[in-house]
This record gives structure tokens, sequence and C-alpha cells, in this order.
């Protein structure tokens, strides 16, 4: 399944550069991404003005797949999401922070303040969020409704700070961080999305070792404790993994929502497993913001933030999940 799922997603990544303020063909685009010989303004396009739009999509979706697969796996409730838990409101509140004083800068800064400011205050934000929910919770992530109900506080919390900061910022400012805020692709550059795919790739290699004893963690503790996993390490360890892959997430494109609670559970019913794969979601993560950006930019008389399409998809299935769940609790 996952060379299945790689073949789509890089299908889906050269459509996405394909269509753009002009169309390219696509077999140009292919030629050019696997390094055969093209015209050299289609090689321009391409690598310097398309890819890092189209890389930056495939970061932040894998990202936050991969989150969500791992937060669900180990509260072993698909509504655990970093999302929900409000991990990724927590980054984007360090993020808003940077950008608001720093004039917003096309929504992404300018220079170092890019490349170290803004990630270190959304891996803080994100941390600091994510140790008030594992505190708050009584350190049991393994009771998921308490977490749930947790982490929707929290995330309440973060949401009204960032409110707030916006309101320190001048009206220039607070749209350009509101269209952040929504999740959008737009201005990505390599100095940015080069060294984050590189932290991206170390996490999901991390997240993919971890996948064989996060799928034991799918059974009852008392079970998974009895086949040798050492639950009151592995749960906080992977608690913290999810937190940075959606705070880097974040950092790429801001806060795109449902995608780490749609694609780990599409992942696992493509697998027919029991707990959600961590690279089958990934990928599925991956394709779903390249089309939804694919969608929102090119598909809709006004041209919207990726974060958009992925709300609208996602809202119905958080409905179905929630109605679900409460079915379960009845």
């Amino acid at each position: 399944m996952g060379a299945v799922l790689s073949g789509v997603v890089f299908l889906a990544a050269a459509v996405h550069i394909a269509f753009g303020g002009s169309s390219i063909p696509f077999d140009q685009v292919v030629r050019a991404v696997v390094g055969l010989e093209v015209d050299s303004r289609i090689q321009l396009a391409v690598t310097e003005f398309r890819a890092p739009r189209t890389v930056a999509a495939v970061i932040a979706g894998s990202c936050l797949a991969a989150a969500g697969a791992i937060t669900q796996t180990i509260s072993r409730n698909p509504l655990a999401t970093p999302d929900i838990l409000g991990v990724t409101a927590g980054a984007s509140l360090g993020a808003v922070t940077v950008l608001v004083a720093a004039d917003g800068g096309a929504a992404g800064l300018q220079g170092p303040a890019s490349v170290i400011g803004l990630p270190l205050a959304a891996f803080g934000g994100g941390t600091l969020a994510a140790l008030a929910v594992y505190w708050l919770s009584g350190y049991r992530t393994s009771d998921s409704y308490r977490l749930v109900l947790v982490g929707l506080g929290v995330n309440g919390l973060a949401v009204a700070l960032t409110t707030w900061m916006l309101t320190l910022g001048d009206v220039t400012s607070a749209a350009q961080v509101l269209t952040w805020m929504s999740g959008s692709l737009n201005g990505k550059d390599w100095p940015l999305i080069a060294p984050m795919g590189a932290v991206a790739a170390a996490l999901l290699i991390a997240a993919a070792g971890a996948g064989r004893w996060l799928d034991l963690m799918g059974f009852d503790d008392d079970v998974a404790v009895g086949i040798g996993v050492r639950v009151t390490r592995l749960r906080p360890s992977a608690f913290a993994l999810a937190t940075v892959l959606a705070s880097a997430a974040v950092i790429v494109a801001g806060p795109l929502a449902f995608v780490a609670l749609a694609s780990p559970q599409i992942a696992r019913m493509l697998a027919g497993s029991a707990a959600p794969p961590i690279i089958p979601s990934a990928l599925i993560g991956a394709g779903l913001v390249l089309v939804a950006d694919a969608v929102a930019a090119h598909a809709l008389p006004v041209a919207l933030p990726a974060g958009v399409a992925t709300a609208v998809l996602g809202a119905p299935y958080l409905i179905y999940l929630v109605l679900r769940y409460q079915r379960s609790l009845m």
C-alpha cells in the first residue's frame, strides 16, 4: 500500500506544480522534477517558483497526519488529534506572537527571523500547550475522554490569546497573520522549506521507527505491559513526538484544520488495521493537502487558503465522529 500511496502523492505533486498562474504541460513538470532536460524557463518555474509551495504542502500534510496517527493511537480515540488537543493552537500562538512583533512581513518573516525566530516560537508554543494538556489531564493520555476535554479547554485558551495578540498589531499585520492562520501556502521559499523539510524527514523517520511499538499501544495498558511495552515511557515520548510534528506543520503552512483528524482514519480503513499506520497516514495527509490547495487556489472563482478547503472537507467528518463517539458512551 505504501508504494501505491507514494505514487499517488507524486502524481498529485506534479499536478499541483503544473497548475499555477499559467499551466505547464504535465510531462514537462515530471521531466523537471526527475531531473531530465527541459526548457530553462520551465525548469526555473518548476524548481524555484512552484516547487517550494508543493513541498510545503507535502511537509505540512505528512507531519500533521503522522502526529494525528500517534495521538489517536496512544489515546485510542479518533478525536484526540493535535488540533483538537490544542497543540496546533499553541504553536500558532507562538508563531503569531513573533509575526505580530515583526509587523507581519507577508505572514512569513524575512531573513533570520523566518528561519530561526518563527520556528522556535511555534515549537515553544506547541510544547507549552502539550505540557498543559498532559499535566491537566493528570498524566493520563490513555483516558481519552478527559484528554479531549482538557485539550478543548487549552485550545480555546490558546485561540483567545492569539486573538488578543492580533489586536496588538496594526491592521495590515493583522490581515496578513489572519491569512496565515487560515492555513496558507502562499509565498513559500526554499530558505524556510529546505531546513523544515530536513526536520520533517527526521521526525517522520523517528515516527516510522516507533510504529511497531505504537501499534501495540492500541491494546489495553495491561495487555501492552504484558507483551513487553514500556507504556509509562512510550506514551509521553510518543506524545512529545506528535507535538513536534504538529508544530513543524504549523511553521510551514499554518494550522491546517482536520488533516490530522481524517488522514489517519482513512489510512486505518485502507490498511484494515486496529490503529492508524504512520507512513500511510503521512502519505494520505500529504495528498489531501496537495488536493485541497489545488482546489482552493485554482478551481474556485476566488483563490482561497488551503486551510479553508481542508476545513470544509473535514468538518462533516468531525461531526460524524462526535456523534459516533457519543453513541458509544450511551
